[in-house]
């Protein structure tokens, strides 16, 4: 059978499996028993409370609510199957405990259907905890079928367009997203315990600066101006410091117009955390802080197991200059060469050089190219070249370079961290730069934020800053392929 035809019976059968459950709702509402009617419910105990603490609860009476995923009709008794937010019970309904009349009713009920279960927990014969009921209650109807349960839902479009399905029909789902917001919470807790406040700064502004990407625009009829997407909370933040708030965080949502991939979302959330009085060396120290504690948190160890590695992050991790990566790796100085003798260099293993390139640019696409791929165990890669650290403060050995550093996990970056710039003069002269290179063609080149450098002119304190991509995050610590499967409802292109 052709697809389109197949589409079309699978339409036409969902049309008449939810033109049955209409009727049955409309003989439930001529009945008086509207199950939309229903405002509140009794829920003593979730699923998992019971099947945890069975020893404790066994011949008590409990209240469950939930969605009734499955039936075994055995005539005058049904074994069904409740889901509620953390899993699933078995519970045992018999006509001679809710009466004929109730029991009639229930047995018109369907799969999807949300139910309120009273009654006693018991073991049944075969071992398994379940609940055996006295009194049942409709609390809302499903006027559509779930997914076949043999197969269920494992078309990956249709998790990620409709993840309400998702989350009923796949437990393991449900427990990434669990642990994600497991993850915000102990990231809160380390940070707050170190006396960090957290703020919020603005996601609608003038200039899109802080990164190298380039901004989703919306325009505002009041104002009757163009406005960005923000795609950092770094400036805002730092015009905190100024302020002297000395320690800030910000967990929130941040929008590059940029391409969708295992690890790219236009839309992800963003940690930036800045703190006076340290350094990116300061950072580092807070970063495998900040690891460690989710993973301690989260999963109850500092060893993360993936499908590449088995992580450590109980061990200090590993500390390399961008300079030295790329030597051992390629066996080149960048040191050592010129401009001239980089780009000849690179043409020479078919590496794309822009004409706008300096020589900094090209050790950060050989460290791409060569080095990335191989970090697995976590490692900070510090000291880049200036020409791709437009908001870092220089070196003091050696002004080609920043005090900057990023964080590699499985051949990925999971952070990003200065000594922030807090020189209004070499900031401006920065930005400059940043101009020419957007004239010559860099969409993801910077702008002149005036305002910021007019903060920076009444004095920022030495100051180091961190941004830590949480969907990367939370990718590693629940083991997921792609940031679609940590992200609740990605951005999707409509059909």
């Amino acid at each position: 059978m052709p697809e389109e035809t197949e589409q079309a019976q699978a339409t036409e059968d969902l049309n008449q499996l939810r033109l049955i459950r209409l009727q049955k709702l409309q003989a439930l509402q001529v009945a008086g028993n509207d199950p939309f009617t229903a405002t509140t419910a009794t829920q003593t105990h979730q699923t998992t409370q019971i099947t945890a603490n069975y020893e404790t609860l066994e011949g008590r009476e409990v209240t469950l609510c939930g969605r009734l995923m499955s039936r075994r009709d055995m005539g005058k008794a049904n074994f069904i199957n409740i889901a509620d937010r953390d899993g699933r019970l078995q519970v045992y309904v018999r006509v001679d405990d809710i009466g004929e009349n109730d029991f009639a009713e229930f047995k018109k009920w369907d799969i999807g259907d949300w139910l309120e279960v009273r009654g006693i927990v018991f073991r049944t014969r075969r071992g398994e905890i379940s609940v055996h009921a006295y009194a049942v209650r409709l609390l809302s109807k499903s006027l559509l079928p779930l997914p076949e349960k043999f197969h269920g839902l494992t078309d990956t479009d249709t998790r990620y367009r409709r993840r309400y399905l998702d989350l009923i029909m796949n437990q393991d789902v449900r427990v990434t997203f669990q642990q994600r917001s497991a993850i915000y919470r102990a990231i809160r807790g380390y940070l707050d315990d170190r006396h960090f406040l957290e703020v919020d700064t603005p996601t609608l502004v003038h200039n899109a600066g802080g990164a190298a990407a380039r901004p989703f625009t919306t325009h505002h009829n009041a104002l009757s101006e163009d406005l960005f997407l923000r795609i950092s909370l770094e400036l805002y933040l730092k015009r905190l410091i100024v302020g002297g708030l000395e320690r800030v965080y910000e967990l929130g949502k941040c929008f590059r117009n940029e391409g969708v991939d295992a690890f790219h979302s236009p839309e992800f959330t963003l940690l930036e955390i800045y703190q006076a009085y340290t350094d990116y060396r300061g950072m580092m120290d807070l970063t495998e802080g900040l690891f460690r504690c989710v993973a301690q948190t989260v999963l109850g160890t500092m060893t993360v197991t993936t499908e590449c590695a088995e992580l450590d992050f109980s061990s200090p991790f590993a500390r390399v200059s961008m300079l030295d990566a790329v030597k051992q790796a390629t066996g080149i100085d960048f040191e050592g060469i010129n401009l001239e003798e980089a780009i000849a260099l690179a043409e020479e293993r078919g590496l794309e050089v822009p004409k706008r390139f300096a020589k900094g640019d090209i050790l950060n696409l050989f460290f791409e190219e060569y080095v990335e791929h191989t970090l697995i165990q976590p490692t900070f890669v510090i000291d880049y070249p200036v020409e791709v650290s437009p908001l870092t403060k220089r070196k003091p050995s050696n002004r080609n370079y920043v005090e900057r550093f990023e964080l590699f996990v499985q051949g990925r970056e999971y952070a990003n961290a200065y000594s922030e710039l807090n020189d209004p003069i070499d900031q401006r002269q920065r930005f400059e730069a940043q101009e020419l290179l957007f004239a010559q063609g860099d969409e993801e080149a910077q702008h002149t934020d005036e305002d910021f450098l007019l903060a920076l002119e009444y004095g920022m304190p030495p100051t180091g800053g961190i941004g830590i991509g949480i969907d990367r995050l939370v990718m590693l610590i629940t083991g997921s392929r792609t940031i679609r499967d940590v992200q609740l409802f990605p951005t999707m292109k409509t059909l």
